[in-house]
């Protein structure tokens, strides 16, 4: 059946397709979510075992090594990786690609799950995790009252903010960092207990047995059936200094009698600064699949109606990564349309006439709106993957209606109305448009099945492209024909070509009259380009230009927190140095901004800190580049004794 005589005798039905085409691809835009890169999923697990005061050696004999050597009988393992610290081991287990990321986990677990009796019988559960790449955070806020000392404003994120932002539809976690922990510490008196001839280990039974709230089955009181509980709880320090505590030798005393009992905050291991003022902060990560822009706009208005029932707190923005993917859309559609204009521009140049003009203008519109519903039914982000493919085939759609628009065109020079033109030329170049257009399909659509992580981030490239690349067929077939047929009109006289067309067609005559001598210079520079490979920059992503950067501080193993404290302190104090450093944001022991997105959350150690700079945006730094800022970060950071560091997103 030829489409294009079907749709130049039935026009209502193809105007009635496309409309509803591209009523299905603006709705399909306006739900699209909008990221910095799609969510991909590697098929990589990761094992978490804490022994709380256990040496590296023990962690690494007793606990690391017996996972190693569970999970390395699992099919599909391409490498095993293994970070042991005091009182944590670390086990990643990368699996190759195939691997089905599910089945990954499961594997991993069940395996884990089998030497459970073999490990230490007081390790912690060992926590079985997917890798998860969306997991880092892209807000961080810092918290500051008048009325609240560090101890209620941390318990002030951890209960109010924590549960207001968990409410904001997108947002996966809320993670303190700095501020501090409430605890009831004990301190026991030696020479009370071996008068007493008791030891640590009687009282600290005791206390764990205090501190309890159990289930106590079932009652009938009264006719009714009532649940039971066993409460032996304290509610204050007080109270658990008064308690009782028995003696082996059958005597009792007062805890407050061998130890003293204080209500007070636990030891610092983390802490946050704000350009070296110590904050209270907490970082936001979006769940798997959210949109940034949707998870920002909902945090905001959450933040604002904590501030209006809580006037006295002041919420700031240490750091935002949200910013950076906005600006990268309005970037991509701005260049997108931009292609498009130009496409338009162009056709008109060499057209010279307005009706055909639009008739292959069409085809620009109609091919990327609906291509967006067929990219949203499979799952598609408005990332930069896909408007890069988008941007890259803008000047593409129109090469199928150009055809059939100029095959058109000369059949009216010979005399013919617009709708015999039309009926005839479309029939004759329907072919080579098809081969045309699979052609390019057949050059884009490969990349979608490329092996290896890139192929996880190329598959959304080469899908849209061929969509729509395939669109433009349609609109070429259909909608192209019979717009020419009824809205061309035959020439009225004979236009002079422009003098540049007449250069280039002097240019063409030239090449077919020297074969061979085109042919051979086509040959050279094709080989010679290659020539020019080595001299190109590599890399998976070329480097941005935004206005933020982060450094990253590790101190060697064993030292405190207040030597990382101390040496964060100084990183800040040379990096503000900078005349481009607006905002200095410092997490210290704590934190997840910047951390391996493949290391658990709570992996954090007390000797390594990472400073999030804030840069002046782009416009204002006079043409340097934040490669440049970077380089002079990093040369100044030379003065750091005993300070590894690494500079850059």
């Amino acid at each position: 059946m030829n489409v294009s005589a079907w749709s130049i005798r039935n026009p209502i039905p193809a105007i009635l397709f496309f409309v509803l085409l591209t009523l299905m691809g603006l709705a399909s835009f306006i739900g699209m979510k909008i990221q910095q890169f799609m969510d991909i999923e590697l098929p990589m697990v990761t094992v978490t075992a804490s022994l709380p005061g256990a040496a590296p050696a023990q962690m690494e004999t007793e606990v690391a090594r017996k996972i190693e050597n569970t999970v390395a009988t699992l099919q599909g393992i391409k490498h095993i990786y293994t970070k042991v610290q005091d009182g944590t081991a670390i086990v990643t287990v990368e699996f190759r690609l195939e691997k089905p990321p599910q089945e990954a986990l499961d594997d991993v677990r069940d395996a884990v799950s089998r030497i459970r009796s073999d490990l230490p019988g007081d390790l912690k559960d060992p926590v079985v995790s997917k890798v998860n790449l969306a997991g880092s955070p892209i807000l961080t806020y810092t918290v500051a009252s008048s009325r609240m000392d560090d101890e209620a404003l941390s318990w002030f994120v951890d209960n109010t903010v924590s549960k207001a932002l968990l409410a904001v539809r997108g947002v996966g976690a809320v993670a303190r960092v700095g501020g501090v922990s409430r605890e009831v510490r004990v301190e026991l008196d030696p020479a009370r207990l071996l008068a007493l001839k008791a030891s640590a280990a009687d009282i600290s039974r005791q206390l764990r047995q205090t501190q309890q709230e159990a289930s106590g089955g079932r009652a009938d009181i009264g006719g009714a059936e009532q649940s039971v509980r066993t409460l032996a709880t304290v509610q204050s320090a007080d109270e658990l200094a008064a308690m009782e505590i028995a003696l082996p030798d059958g005597r009792r005393v007062r805890l407050d009698q061998v130890a003293q009992v204080v209500d007070t905050v636990g030891e610092l291991r983390s802490a946050a600064l704000l350009n070296g003022k110590p904050v209270v902060g907490f970082e936001i990560t979006r769940s798997r699949g959210a949109s940034e822009i949707d998870v920002r706009d909902g945090v905001v208005a959450a933040l604002a109606h904590l501030k209006a029932e809580h006037p006295d707190i002041v919420i700031t923005e240490a750091f935002n990564f949200v910013d950076p993917v906005m600006e990268n859309y309005t970037g991509s559609m701005s260049l997108l349309l931009e292609g498009a204009v130009l496409a338009i521009i162009v056709v008109w140049l060499f057209l010279r006439d307005w009706r055909a003009t639009f008739v292959s203008a069409t085809a620009l519109p109609l091919s990327i709106i609906p291509a967006f519903a067929v990219m949203y039914l499979m799952g598609f982000t408005l990332n930069v993957v896909t408007l890069l493919s988008l941007s890259l085939v803008v000047g593409i759609l129109v090469d199928d209606a150009i055809v059939e628009i100029e095959n058109i065109i000369r059949h009216l020079r010979m005399g013919k109305t617009p709708y015999q033109a039309a009926m005839e030329a479309a029939d004759e170049i329907g072919l080579a448009v098809i081969a045309t257009t699979f052609t390019l399909i057949a050059v884009f659509l490969p990349t979608a099945f490329m092996g290896g992580v890139a192929g996880k981030f190329f598959v959304q490239f080469g899908w849209s492209a061929a969509i729509a690349v395939f669109f433009s067929l349609v609109v070429a077939r259909m909608l192209t024909p019979m717009m020419a047929a009824y809205l061309l009109r035959p020439p009225k006289r004979e236009v002079a070509a422009p003098r540049w067309l007449t250069v280039y067609r002097g240019w063409a005559e030239w090449c077919l009259h020297h074969r061979w001598t085109t042919l051979v210079a086509t040959v050279f520079f094709f080989f010679a380009s290659f020539f020019l490979v080595p001299f190109l920059p590599t890399g998976f992503i070329p480097p941005d230009d935004l206005s933020q950067t982060q450094v990253y501080l590790s101190l060697p193993p064993g030292s405190t927190f207040k030597e990382t404290y101390t040496a964060a302190e100084a990183a800040r104090e040379i990096v503000a140095r900078n005349p481009h450093v607006k905002m200095v944001y410092t997490a210290i022991g704590g934190g997840a901004a910047g951390s391996d997105p493949f290391a658990p959350r709570g992996a954090a150690e007390v000797r390594k800190a990472t400073l999030t700079i804030n840069l002046t945006p782009r416009k204002e730094r006079d043409g340097v580049k934040k490669q440049t800022i970077e380089s002079e970060i990093r040369k100044a950071l030379t003065d750091l004794p005993g300070v590894q560091y690494k500079v850059g997103l």
